[in-house]
């Protein structure tokens, strides 16, 4: 009986031991991996805050510019090609110190935290990305990320957001603001502010910037827009006919109100005038991007990639543009053909605070298409969803060439471009997006 009981706790205590080694065996499950969904979610959040503050198109590529950089710079800590790519940035090296990492990271989680607090910090209603801060947090919990990593992987996005914000804060833009106030010219052909809103005009002094990849804003200058005139027989008033005399076809008043991406557009609403919600150019393209990225099933790290490039060639783009529009001051058609053709013209699109040569749309559209290309290939079919959320249909696109053809087009669908603006802002377009990827990726980079 004795001995009965001794096998009886003998094999008791086996089954225990046998127990305790297993659970001692086993693995903790591995957290389930950041996707690349978090990087477009950030540029949707920070997009929805430049609707809320009107943000004008140039000074929101630069927001997007700095955010997706802070993301590539904590990601470069792990992805050495960031780092390579980030030595042809201008003057970053120079500027940005990396920091020397004590703790343990999950660097795309750092990544996604040094996004949102470089915006945070830039957009002037940056602060209402705290409580997207706050979910971001609780869905790293949720994939299985103990709290200590993401506290650790915060702080360290943090760090580095503090070195990109020291980068941004030495482009030049805070001297904007001190040099002298812009005027419209008397001038003959000069470009007006126009109805309804007589909004001042935009971002006068974007080109003084520091570029990322430019060498300066006026490389790629374009020829010089055709000479006003008022004689019928002239170039410019043929242009101006062209406008003015566009079948508007239901096609095409699709095709203009898709990329419309005039944040300054209003609605009369009897003595009321109401601001509608429109994104920017490059909010837009971003957004392109990121259907591309999640599309084609690309990595964490490439995707942060194509955001940084895609949204530095867009500032770089901007900047472009922005040089040539107060170099030439062109006039815009819906007050030249008010004044010489039709008193009661309204253009189909609202026209923008700006002057009219260079198309903008043209010229960043153009750019992203070469950037975009680069990365997914000349036929890369995709279905751009960006604008259902402001109520607009979807379009179907073989390739991004193609998009950047229509986005461009549009303008004169609108009524708010000549022709010339339109093909030379493509051509200035490629020249900067080509530029920016042979810098970038040529095997004779330009340095």
């Amino acid at each position: 009986m004795e001995n009965r009981r001794k096998s009886a706790w003998k094999g008791i205590v086996a089954g225990i031991l046998l127990v305790l080694v297993s659970i001692s065996c086993t693995e903790p499950k591995a957290p389930q991996a950041i996707e690349n969904d978090e990087i477009a979610n950030v540029i949707s959040q920070m997009t929805d805050i430049m609707i809320h503050d009107v943000t004008n198109p140039p000074l929101a590529a630069k927001f997007f510019a700095y955010a997706s950089l802070a993301g590539m710079e904590a990601l470069s800590y792990q992805e050495d090609s960031l780092s390579l790519l980030s030595q042809k940035i201008n003057g970053y090296s120079a500027t940005v110190n990396k920091i020397k990492q004590s703790e343990k990271y999950e660097h795309r989680i750092s990544a996604v935290f040094a996004m949102l607090h470089t915006a945070k910090k830039m957009q002037p209603s940056g602060s209402l990305l705290e409580a997207y801060e706050d979910e971001f947090a609780k869905r790293c919990l949720a994939l299985g990320f103990d709290q200590k990593i993401i506290d650790q992987s915060k702080a360290f996005g943090i760090e580095v957001s503090g070195e990109i914000l020291k980068y941004a804060a030495m482009d030049n833009y805070n001297k904007t603001s001190g040099f002298p106030k812009y005027t419209p010219m008397a001038a003959e052909g000069s470009w007006y502010p126009t109805p309804p809103g007589f909004f001042a005009p935009v971002e006068p002094y974007f080109n003084t910037l520091r570029p990322f990849f430019l060498d300066s804003a006026s490389q790629f200058k374009p020829i010089s827009p055709a000479r006003f005139s008022t004689d019928k027989n002239s170039p410019f008033y043929k242009m101006m006919e062209e406008v003015y005399q566009v079948e508007l076809t239901e096609e095409k008043r699709l095709v203009a109100a898709f990329w419309d991406c005039n944040p300054f557009a209003l609605e009369e609403n009897g003595h009321l005038m109401i601001g509608m919600k429109k994104i920017s150019p490059g909010a837009h393209w971003m957004g392109i991007g990121n259907i591309a990225c999640k599309v084609n099933q690309v990595g964490f790290g490439k995707a942060m990639e194509i955001n940084g490039v895609l949204a530095m060639s867009l500032h770089d783009a901007f900047m472009g543009c922005w040089d040539e529009k107060y170099r030439s001051n062109r006039i815009r058609p819906e007050t030249i053909i008010r004044k010489l053709i039709d008193p009661n013209y309204k253009p189909l699109l609202q026209t923008p605070p700006f002057p009219e040569y260079l198309s903008g749309h043209s010229v960043v559209s153009t750019a992203s298409a070469v950037v975009l290309t680069h990365y997914f290939g000349e036929n890369f079919a995709y279905t751009d969803t960006v604008e259902v959320k402001f109520g607009l249909p979807t379009r179907d696109f073989e390739g991004f060439h193609q998009a950047a053809e229509e986005a461009a087009i549009s303008r004169l669908y609108g009524g708010i471009h000549f022709m010339d603006a339109i093909t030379e802002g493509q051509k200035q377009g490629r020249e900067i997006g080509s530029w920016t990827i042979d810098k970038l990726f040529s095997p004779l980079s330009k340095n």
